[in-house]
């Protein structure tokens, strides 16, 4: 079971290798990187790429890391045993089934993605230690205890916005993907629009970059970002010599699709004020 990545995703050689030893040492594979370069997205290539089903856990600020192995609605069997429900007397009827456990009865071997784990509480990877070392909890309203019937492919994704403690990283198998360079984002393109031209793409590549590597800005444009843009730039039939004539303005064309706040706006704009009082 080897993941050499797919024709819809551009996996390089140091990512590829990051999962098989992940799947080979059977522990979760923690990848970190940018946000927009594609985290999520491995996840489903990786169940794609293997014929596995996947499982998603979102992980939301209010998650807790109970919820991803079961919930207990003490609240409505009370109600029901008010109401003399028949089902009340089995608590079963009353225990919602989280996504760990939804991968651990699985009759075949699954991807559990674990999204944006640092978005929870700093004690939510801690709180998950056990099960995901173990592959099993023990369920305490029934007694008993659920045991991965197939080891899951277990891929927890972080966009680095707080840091997990270390026993959680002792556990995991780590990657950070890199932002792609120039010849590795010419074959993403591709991939997502087959076909564009070359002086097109090289055009809006090299501006791109730039805009990336300006000094000052708040948040760099991401791979998705450069994807979305180079959709509208194809939708609106612009050429390289569009883009390259954009008079005084540093700012690319539709650069709304790059730029997200109004401070890197500000940036572009200031940049172009400057070198048009240079220029006098």
């Amino acid at each position: 079971m080897k993941f050499q990545g797919t024709d819809a995703y551009v996996a390089t050689d140091d990512l590829t290798i990051a999962v098989n030893a992940a799947v080979t040492l059977e522990r979760p594979l923690l990848v970190k990187g940018e946000p927009g370069t594609g985290k999520t997205e491995l996840a489903r290539q990786v169940a794609s790429s293997l014929g596995l089903r996947m499982i998603e856990w979102n992980i939301k600020s209010t998650t807790r890391a109970q919820q991803g192995l079961y919930e207990y609605d003490a609240v409505s069997r009370l109600r029901d045993s008010q109401l003399g429900e028949e089902k009340v007397h089995d608590v079963k009827n009353y225990i919602k089934k989280g996504k760990l456990w939804e991968a651990f009865e699985a009759d075949e071997k699954v991807v559990l993605l674990i999204d944006e784990i640092d978005k929870a509480d700093i004690e939510f990877p801690n709180d998950l230690l056990q099960e995901l070392d173990k592959m099993e909890f023990f369920v305490y309203e029934t007694g008993e205890t659920i045991k991965a019937v197939n080891r899951p492919i277990v891929i927890i994704t972080s966009n680095n916005e707080k840091e997990l403690p270390d026993a959680f990283l002792r556990r995991c198998f780590f990657h950070y993907i890199r932002f792609p360079d120039l010849d590795t984002m010419k074959k993403i393109v591709e991939v997502h629009h087959p076909g564009i031209k070359e002086s097109l793409l090289t055009t809006a590549l090299t501006q791109f970059f730039e805009v990336r590597e300006q000094s000052g800005l708040k948040k760099k444009p991401s791979t998705s970002e450069v994807l979305d843009w180079l959709k509208l730039l194809l939708a609106e039939d612009m050429t390289a010599e569009d883009l390259k004539s954009n008079g005084s303005s540093a700012l690319p064309k539709l650069h709304g699709a790059l730029l997200k706040n109004e401070q890197d706006v500000h940036l572009f704009e200031r940049l172009a004020f400057m070198a048009r009082g240079q220029t006098r």
